[in-house]
C-alpha cells in the first residue's frame, strides 16, 4: 500500500502529539512538585497510563501515514528524556 501524506494533516498531527507530550510532562512535573514521590504507586500508574496512551496515539498517526516513524520515536524519546531529567532533579532534592 502506498502512503500518501497530506501536509496540513501531517503538521496538525505532529503538533497535537507534541502538545499531548507537553501536557504529560506538565502533569508529571506538577505531580512530583506537589503531590507524590516517584516511588508512589499512584505516580507510577499515572505515568504508565499517560505514556501508554501517547504511544498509542503516535502509533495510530504513524499507521495513518500522518507522521513518520522517526517523528514518533522523537516525540516519545524526547518526553522520556525530559521525564528522566525531572526524576533526577527530584531525587537530588531529597
Amino acid at each position: 500500500m502506498t502512503e500518501v501524506r497530506i501536509p496540513d494533516k501531517a503538521n496538525k498531527a505532529l503538533a497535537l502529539l507534541r502538545e499531548d507530550a507537553e501536557k504529560i510532562y506538565k502533569l508529571i512535573d506538577v505531580q512530583m512538585e506537589n503531590l507524590t514521590m516517584p516511588q508512589c504507586p499512584l505516580y507510577e500508574e499515572v505515568l504508565d497510563t499517560q505514556m501508554f496512551g501517547l504511544s498509542r496515539e503516535v502509533e495510530f498517526a504513524t499507521r495513518l501515514g500522518l507522521i513518520d516513524e522517526e517523528d514518533g520515536r522523537e516525540i516519545m524519546g524526547s518526553l522520556e528524556r525530559k521525564l528522566a531529567y525531572l526524576h533526577e532533579l527530584y531525587n537530588t532534592k531529597m
